[in-house]
This record gives structure tokens, C-alpha cells and sequence, in this order.
């Protein structure tokens, strides 16, 4: 596998974890956006075959995901009031 095949592979496997995690993030309205916005980049760039960019725009995603999550700002899964709901 050449240089870029692996970076497209990595970049594609990355981007759709981070597609399965959005699913079920809630939180902070601006690092929600954020993550949305790098992640549709990243596509975006993936389909312009401009693999520099889209791996920049999956790192980015990732990092306002891991961010995120260790300072409390978003979640994964529902939200306290979501399982009320469910009671």
C-alpha cells in the first residue's frame, strides 16, 4: 500500500468512528458544531481527493471531540433529562 492509500484508508477510518460517536454526543452547542463542521470538511476534502486536508479536518474533529469530553463541555449517550423521558 503507497503513501497515499494509507492516508486516505487512515482518514476514512477515523472519519467514520467519529460518524458512529456523533450519533449519540449532546453537550456544548459551539464544540457540537465544531466537531459536525471538521468532520463535514474532512468529507468534503476526501471527495476533492485532497488527503492532506481531509486528515487536517479529521485531527481537528478529534480534538475538539477528545477536548470536549475531558473538560466536561459534551457526552456521549442521553442526556439525564432524555432518560427521564424514557421512565
Amino acid at each position: 500500500m503507497n503513501l497515499e492509500e494509507e492516508l486516505k484508508k487512515e482518514t476514512k477510518k477515523w472519519l467514520e468512528r467519529l460518524e458512529e460517536k456523533l450519533k449519540e454526543i449532546n453537550g456544548d452547542k459551539r464544540f457540537v458544531e465544531n466537531i459536525v463542521a471538521y468532520a463535514k470538511d474532512c468529507r468534503y476534502f476526501l471527495e476533492k481527493y485532497d488527503l492532506i486536508r481531509a486528515f487536517e479536518c479529521i485531527v481537528w474533529a478529534w480534538a475538539w471531540f477528545e477536548i470536549g469530553v475531558e473538560v466536561g463541555r459534551i457526552a456521549i449517550g442521553p442526556t439525564h433529562a432524555d432518560k427521564s423521558q424514557n421512565c
